[in-house]
C-alpha cells in the first residue's frame, strides 16, 4: 500500500539497523576520535580569517562577545543533536532525525539542505586550501603557475561571469582526490590523520597565544566595544550582534560528528561527548585567540586576508619565522575540515540510499574497508569538478544558510518528538526542554532572516531541485512508502 509523504521511520527498526555489525559500517571510533573530528571540522578558515574581518569591520576587540553569542546558539543545536544521536545512532544525522520526528518528505528536504551545507563547504575550503598552499609556496620562491592555481571562471554581481585565463584549480582538485582515497580506505585511517592534523593546528594556536600574551597592549583593547558609527551593525552592540552572525560560520562542523554515529563504539555515551566537547574546546580557543589577536595590534589593521600575519608582525622582526608555521597550520586546519565534511556527506547519501531515495550504488559498502566506497568517490568527482572550475564566492555563501536551516529543524524535531513520543528511552536528554530547543529554533531562523536575498534565492533553488528529484525518483523507490 502506498503511504503518504510524511510516513515516519520506526526507532525500533533503526536500532536494529544500527546493530548490524556484519554488513554495516565498522564501529571503531571512541570519544577522543569524535571530539577530534569535531575540532577538525570546526577550526579552519573561520578562526584564521573571519576573526580579523569581524574585529576590523563590526565589533572591534568585542569580537570575543560575537563568538560567545554564536557559541550559545550552536550550543542549543549541539544539545539537541546530542539527544537525537544518542537516541538514534545512525549515520544519517539530521536527515534520519527528521524521518523519525516528521516524515519522509521533510527528511528528504533535510538531506538536500545537508548536501548544500557539506558539499559546498568542502569545495569552498578546498579552493581556499589551494590559495594558502600557493601563498606558502610563493614565500618559499616556488609558486604554482597561475593557469593551474585558480578557477577558470570568475563572477561579480556588477559584471557577471568572466574568464580568468586559468585552466583549472589543480591543488583544490588534488587535495579532494587524496582525501577521498584516505576516507574510502577506512574511517580509522581518516580519523588517525585527522587526529594528527588537530594536534598540529592546536599546537600552533597555543604557540601563537603563548608568544602573543607578552605583546598585548592595553591601548589596543580600549574601547573594548568601539562606539557605533550611526549605522546599524558598524560597531557598538549592533556590531557585536552582526558579528555573531558572521562568525557563526566559524562554528560549522560540530554537526558532522552526528554522521559518525554508526561508526562510534558506544554512540549513546560518546556522541554527546563528541559534539558538545568539540564545541566547548573550540569556543574557548576562539575567545582566547580573538583576545590576543586584537590585543597585540589595533583592530583596524586586521581587515586583511591574513590577519594572523599582521598580528605576528606586531611581535617584531625576530618572529618572522612564525608566519611560515602559521600558514602551514592553516593548511592543516583546512585539510581536516575537508576530510570531515567529505566523510559526513558520504554517510548522509549512504543512509539515503538504504532508504531507496537515491540509487542503490550509493548504499554499498566496500567488502574489506567497510566504508561507503562508491559514494565517497562519486562525491569526490563532483567536488573536484566544482572546486576546480568555480570561484569561492560562488561556492561559499550557501554553506551558512544550509547549516542554519538544518540546526533550526533539529531543535524543532526534538520538540516534536518530546510531544509525540514522550515515553522513549533517551540516553541523553536536552536540558531545560522545551526552552533550549525552542530558543535554538528561533535563534537559527532569526539568523536566516538576516541573510541577503540572493542567498535565499540560491538556497530555495537548491531545495527546489532536490524536491524535483524526490518526486521523479525518490518517492517511486522509497522502501518505506512502497514496503
Amino acid at each position: 500500500m502506498k503511504k503518504g509523504l510524511f510516513v515516519k521511520k520506526s526507532i525500533g527498526a533503526l536500532l536494529k539497523e544500527a546493530a548490524d555489525n556484519k554488513h554495516g559500517l565498522k564501529r571503531t571510533l571512541g570519544p577522543w576520535n569524535l571530539v577530534a573530528m569535531g575540532i577538525g571540522a570546526i577550526i579552519g578558515a573561520g578562526l584564521f580569517i573571519i576573526t580579523g574581518d569581524v574585529a576590523a569591520h563590526y565589533s572591534g576587540p568585542a569580537v570575543i562577545f560575537s563568538f560567545i553569542i554564536a557559541a550559545i546558539i550552536c550550543t542549543f543545536a549541539a544539545l539537541c543533536y546530542a539527544e537525537f544521536a544518542s537516541l538514534i545512532p545512525i549515520a544519517g544525522s539530521a536527515y534520519t532525525y527528521a524521518f523519525v520526528a516528521i516524515g519522509e518528505f521533510f527528511a528528504w528536504i533535510m538531506g538536500t539542505a545537508l548536501t548544500v551545507e557539506y558539499l559546498f563547504s568542502f569545495c569552498t575550503v578546498a579552493a581556499g586550501w589551494s590559495g594558502y598552499l600557493n601563498s606558502l609556496l610563493a614565500d618559499l620562491g616556488a609558486p604554482i603557475a597561475a593557469a593551474f592555481a585558480k578557477a577558470p571562471f570568475a563572477y561579480s554581481a556588477e559584471t557577471g561571469w568572466s574568464s580568468t585565463g586559468a585552466y583549472f584549480n589543480l591543488p583544490a582538485m588534488v587535495i579532494i582526490g587524496l582525501l577521498a582515497w584516505l576516507i574510502s580506505r577506512g574511517i580509522q585511517t581518516a580519523a588517525f590523520l585527522n587526529d594528527l592534523l588537530v594536534i598540529m593546528k592546536l599546537g600552533v594556536i597555543i604557540l601563537f597565544i603563548g608568544f602573543g600574551i607578552a605583546y598585548i597592549n592595553a591601548d589596543n583593547l580600549t574601547p573594548f566595544i568601539p562606539a557605533n558609527t550611526g549605522i546599524f551593525g558598524e560597531f557598538g552592540w549592533s556590531g557585536v550582534l552582526r558579528g555573531s552572525g558572521i562568525v557563526f560560520f566559524a562554528f560549522l562542523g560540530f554537526d558532522a560528528v552526528a554522521t559518525l554515529a554508526q561508526e562510534a563504539k558506544n554512540p549513546q555515551k560518546d556522541m554527546p561527548i563528541g559534539m558538545v566537547g568539540s564545541l566547548v574546546i573550540c569556543t574557548l580557543v576562539y575567545i582566547v585567540f580573538g583576545f590576543v589577536m586584537t590585543g597585540v595590534t589595533p583592530y583596524t589593521t586586521l581587515g586583511v586576508p591574513d590577519p594572523v600575519g599582521v598580528a605576528i608582525n606586531a611581535f617584531g622582526s625576530s618572529f618572522a619565522w612564525l608566519r611560515y608555521i602559521i600558514k602551514f597550520a592553516i593548511l592543516a586546519g583546512l585539510t581536516s575540515v575537508i576530510l570531515v565534511m567529505m566523510t559526513a556527506q558520504a554517510r548522509i547519501i549512504y543512509t539515503m540510499a538504504h532508504d531507496g531515495l537515491v540509487p542503490k550504488v550509493f548504499g554499498k559498502t566496500h567488502p574489506v574497508y567497510r566504508t561507503p566506497f562508491n559514494t565517497t568517490w562519486i562525491l569526490a568527482a563532483v567536488g573536484m569538478l566544482l572546486a576546480g572550475l568555480f570561484p569561492v564566492n560562488i561556492l561559499g555563501p550557501l554553506t551558512s544558510i544550509g547549516a542554519l536551516f538544518v540546526f533550526g529543524m533539529v531543535c524543532f524535531g526534538v520538540l516534536v518528538l518530546r510531544f509525540t513520543q514522550p515515553t522513549l528511552h533517551r540516553p541523553f536528554k536536552t536540558p531545560f526542554t522545551p526552552w533550549v530547543p525552542l530558543l535554538g529554533t528561533l535563534a537559527c531562523f532569526f539568523q536566516m532572516v538576516l541573510m541577503p536575498g540572493i542567498i535565499w534565492l540560491q538556497f530555495l533553488l537548491a531545495l527546489g531541485l532536490g524536491c524535483l528529484f524526490y518526486f521523479m525518483y525518490g518517492q517511486k523507490h522509497s522502501k518505506l512508502r512502497n514496503g
